[in-house]
């Protein structure tokens, strides 16, 4: 984890060096916070199964802060008329989510011995995001400053960094006796077809808990409503995908595992303009 905390002070540093340079440019800042229920898509239950899908769900929140391309904050005037000013956002963010993880679908409702590991067995998704995003907004953002419209629908695009550090749990209890009640690492404890064949490589393990890092790509749908002057509502509906498997613990190599772990985050949120 000491790892995983210098590459994301490092991660950090630079996203506050970009947004720093955009500052003394002199456009204006937007600063506020998000919240909302997150589904989260991994090798936890049947892929493309309703029961899955909403079982597996789980909270996220943020701080997000945007660059103003519009408006100049160093003489209080509107910048420059172009395209790119008066349509796009830059969006930096901080954020957090966990999902408690269960098996869902037909393997787990089968009654017979063999699946009962399967059953007994969960999981915890933690990540810690910091990221950005290009927004774009299809309407002008000076004409929705200056309260012409209720709404400015946008959408957006970007990368994210990803400290992760997930949770797995079992309370199989073996028949025979033999194996380490509540260990996760204890072969017997797992579902039989997860377990390493002879002619796996000695440090495949499915169950990893040990944490990491990973990047992500982040895209996003949403609208923004005007409050006040100063301040307006967000919802916006996001997917993100990993760049890796082991987000929530688990990457065995049953075929059902064709994807790299992925979410939607639908969050709401409170943006309030600086200056």
């Amino acid at each position: 984890m000491a790892l995983n905390f210098k590459q994301l002070t490092f991660i950090s540093l630079v996203f506050l060096g970009i947004n720093s340079s955009f500052a003394q440019l002199g456009f204006s800042h937007e600063i506020g916070v998000i919240a909302g229920p997150v589904a989260f898509q991994s090798d936890f239950g049947v892929r493309n199964n309703f029961e899955t899908n909403a079982g597996n769900t789980g909270i996220g929140i943020g701080i997000v802060h945007y660059i103003n391309f519009s408006y100049r904050a160093d003489c209080n005037c509107y910048s420059t008329d172009t395209y790119f000013n008066d349509h796009f956002k830059l969006r930096s963010e901080i954020s957090y989510n966990t999902t408690k993880l269960e098996h869902f679908g037909e393997w787990v409702d089968d009654p017979r011995p063999q699946y009962e590991p399967l059953r007994r067995h969960s999981g915890k998704a933690n990540n810690l995001d910091i990221g950005m995003q290009l927004e774009f907004f299809p309407l002008s953002i000076r004409e929705f400053s200056a309260t012409q419209y209720s709404f400015a629908p946008f959408a957006s695009l970007g990368v994210h960094f990803t400290s992760f550090n997930p949770k797995a749990y079992t309370d199989y209890v073996d028949p025979a006796g033999l194996a380490d009640f509540g260990n996760v690492y204890d072969p017997t404890n797992i579902f039989g077809p997860w377990r390493p064949g002879p002619n796996d490589d000695p440090s495949y393990y499915p169950v990893q808990i040990d944490g990491g890092t990973t990047w992500s790509v982040v895209g996003s749908v949403g609208t923004r409503y005007k409050l006040t002057i100063l301040s307006d509502l967000m919802v916006d509906l996001r997917w993100q995908y990993y760049f890796n498997d082991r987000v929530d613990g688990l990457d065995h190599k049953l075929s059902s595992n064709k994807a790299n772990d992925w979410l939607v985050w639908l969050n709401f949120g409170y943006i309030y303009y600086l200056d």
